[in-house]
């Protein structure tokens, strides 16, 4: 049998998680498992939500719409661009990751530029669609190099995985008017920030006004939803959408439908808004005391952060993975991260901080 191979790999970061519990079951050691990336500090409560749903409706239980119900595309308008754009150029996908693959594969372009530190699955998504990954230092320093990028594509994670690092809203707006006068692609891919903002945060409209802007975005972190796989991708290029919307249907020949009612819930009713808003208030004020205890003990790798407070679920700590985890405290080596050696990469390591601050200390509390 002849195999198309890809060249891209299964996550080591799961592999990660999978050798502690091994290790964990072997010795009885209990570890703190901060490897993980989603949020732990407490699940979304959907006590007030599930009675809502239908289970015997078509809605439910036929093939849904491929582009996704236009009720859900309704409530992500409202949510995320106050009804400022047209339902037809937004499209329901299996999570973020489901998302971006699909873009990735749409756009006709040899390389795609990512931040130097990056979330690994870009690497092997990019080789699945059999594009380039090539690198730029920072999103400040895009400013100073936007030529550089004509005619290719470019992400923006912000704030970053791994690092957590947030550059302000300004800059940001700076450097996609110089991208958009070089014919550059934008992908924005920004599943942390509603985690730490609401409705009332603008970004997403101003995004609008950009054609060469591509959205896209998932619910797993802003409101817990990791285990239902439901994002979305917004775009205002007709021709893109129209290739877009084929292989969206034949990657999956619709999203959920469970996960599209019960996300509809979550923004559009009172109830659903008031489980978000108590998920994102506990998982916040417990990421920030993480955060604020690193800090306080010199853990935190402040060096990358430029004297900025980092903004997300993610951190980048001063410590190797095998000095965290002889404290029991899992983690992901930052060399998974970037391929940069203009520093010691096996002195630092990245941490999720999305977990009870009670649990943390204790853990930290070794050091």
């Amino acid at each position: 049998m002849k195999i198309n191979k890809s060249g891209a790999k299964f996550s080591a970061i799961v592999k990660i998680g999978e050798d502690l519990r091994k290790e964990s079951s072997i010795t009885g050691r209990e570890f703190l498992y901060l490897n993980r990336g989603i949020n732990r500090v407490v699940n979304i409560d959907l006590a007030e939500i599930i009675p809502m749903i239908d289970f015997n409706s078509d809605a439910l239980q036929y093939y849904p719409h491929s582009k996704g119900m236009l009720s859900l595309r309704k409530a992500i308008n409202k949510e995320f661009f106050a009804d400022k754009a047209y339902e037809d150029n937004i499209y329901v996908t299996s999570g973020g990751m489901n998302a971006l693959s699909l873009v990735f594969q749409t756009l006709d372009t040899k390389n795609v530029y990512t931040q130097s530190f990056y979330w690994g699955a870009y690497t092997n998504a990019l080789k699945i669609s059999g594009k380039k990954q090539l690198f730029y230092d920072d999103i400040k320093s895009l400013k100073k190099i936007s030529e550089k990028f004509n005619n290719s594509a470019i992400i923006i994670c912000d704030p970053n995985n791994p690092t957590g690092a947030k550059t302000d809203d300004n800059e940001i707006f700076e450097i996609l008017d110089l991208l958009s006068e070089q014919n550059t692609t934008v992908i924005w891919d920004g599943p942390y920030r509603r985690l730490f903002y609401d409705r009332t945060d603008n970004l997403y409209q101003k995004l609008l006004s950009y054609e060469n802007v591509i959205i896209t975005e998932s619910f797993s972190k802003s409101v817990g939803l990791s285990g239902q796989r439901i994002g979305f991708m917004h775009c205002k290029n007709e021709e893109f959408n129209k290739e877009f919307a084929i292989r969206l249907l034949y990657s999956g020949n619709g999203i959920n439908a469970f996960a599209q009612i019960l996300t509809e819930k979550i923004l559009m009713t009172p109830e659903g808004i008031k489980a978000a808003e108590n998920f994102k208030k506990h998982t916040v004020n417990n990421i920030t005391a993480n955060i604020k205890l690193l800090k306080s003990k010199g853990i935190l790798a402040e060096e990358f952060y430029d004297n900025e407070t980092p903004v997300g679920i993610f951190v980048i700590v001063n410590k190797s993975y095998e000095e965290l985890k002889a404290k029991n405290i899992g983690s992901v080596p930052l060399n998974y991260f970037t391929k940069r050696t203009d520093f010691n990469v096996e002195n630092y390591s990245r941490i999720c901080v999305s977990v009870p601050e009670k649990d943390f200390k204790i853990f930290f509390d070794k050091f």
